[in-house]
């Protein structure tokens, strides 16, 4: 992604902030009254007509201000979050319901029912299991020119199938490649560490296609299996926000994504090399999810990961404030199991 001058990146904060407020696009005479950028409002104007160009921001209506766009968004969490410590009252009501019950599923349920209470916004936590087991092998069997079925077996004797669409142009040498990939790929892996696997460069292009559509299945497998429980707390929240208030057709999607536990669940668990992670807008591969960012951490029970505990929300959502209370929320939970084991 293209840098933004130190001013364009001031005026795009400054949209974000503004917009996460008000939940209105942001005119340049605000921008230009209400923070110190030492320039008239013509040359905010200016500069917002290019960053729009540029695709970090849009415009509504063409005599409206801008909103952030996804891009925008993006820019904002991955460079200009500024740290901060989160304040004693928000630390406090955490611990409170980190610390009032003993088993997981209260933990969470308490622990997501505050955090919608302190964000106005979704709630939710996914819990993994079984995460231990091992596979034994995983082959792949041609079934017909464009579909061949995966069976993965697992040391415990479960069998699991899936039926793998084939790339256009796959042979039979690519099958032979991928089965040969599987044989190191898989053996003794336990399903936690499936959930997130990366497909490996084969070397060849059509075994390269094959091998990520494998993969993808083999991670459907694997978290299909060590899927706990969904806990969801906060709907009242969402569905007083503006957006969805006034966009009869983003009310429809939220319900959508809402109606279907595996998609939130799928989106907790996503693949991420970093935590906390953010998901924003488009970047969701369920489209009922477009019009929402997560925001996840992982907690865990000593040095094994647990599950996920997010923040789920309208793009124009409170980033700042969601990743420092998830990171002391997950530190919360792990604390608070891993004493319960002792």
């Amino acid at each position: 992604m293209e840098d933004l001058s130190p001013r364009k990146e001031q005026i795009l904060r400054a949209v974000i902030v503004e917009y996460v407020t008000g939940a209105e696009p942001v005119p340049s005479e605000l921008i230009a009254t209400r923070y110190e950028l030492g320039v008239k409002s013509a040359t905010v104007r200016s500069e917002l007509s290019e960053m729009s160009d540029m695709g970090f921001l849009e415009q509504p209506h063409t005599s409206a201000g801008r909103v952030p766009s996804d891009r925008g968004y993006r820019y904002f969490v991955d460079r200009l979050l500024v740290g901060a410590p989160l304040d004693k009252e928000r630390k406090s009501k955490v611990k409170a319901a980190t610390d009032e019950e003993d088993t997981l599923q209260e933990i969470l349920r308490h622990t997501t029912r505050a955090l919608s209470r302190l964000t106005h916004l979704l709630s939710a936590a996914a819990t993994l299991r079984d995460g231990e087991v091992q596979v034994r092998n995983a082959v792949l069997t041609v079934l017909g020119p464009a579909r061949a079925l995966l069976v993965v077996i697992l040391k415990n004797g479960l069998v699991e199938n899936r039926v793998v669409e084939l790339p256009k142009g796959t042979t039979i040498e690519h099958v032979g490649r991928v089965n040969d990939a599987l044989a190191t790929l898989t053996d003794e892996r336990t399903l936690r560490s499936l959930t997130r696997l990366k497909a490996p460069a084969i070397g060849e292009h059509g075994a390269d296609r094959l091998m990520k559509a494998v993969a993808s299945r083999i991670q459907e497998v694997a978290r299909d299996l060590t899927k706990g429980q969904v806990v969801i707390e906060g709907e009242e929240y969402m569905f007083a926000q503006p957006e969805f208030l006034r966009d009869a057709g983003l009310m429809e999607q939220l319900v959508a994504s809402l109606e279907d536990d595996s998609v939130i669940h799928s989106a907790l668990l996503s693949d991420t090399d970093k935590l906390p992670a953010v998901t924003i807008g488009k970047e969701h591969s369920a489209a009922a999810m477009h019009p929402l960012s997560i925001v996840r951490q992982t907690f865990c029970v000593g040095d094994e990961e647990a599950g996920t505990i997010a923040i789920i929300g309208p793009t124009r959502m409170n980033y700042e404030h969601g990743i420092r209370l998830l990171d002391f929320t997950a530190v919360a939970i792990g604390e608070t199991l891993t004493r319960l084991l002792r």
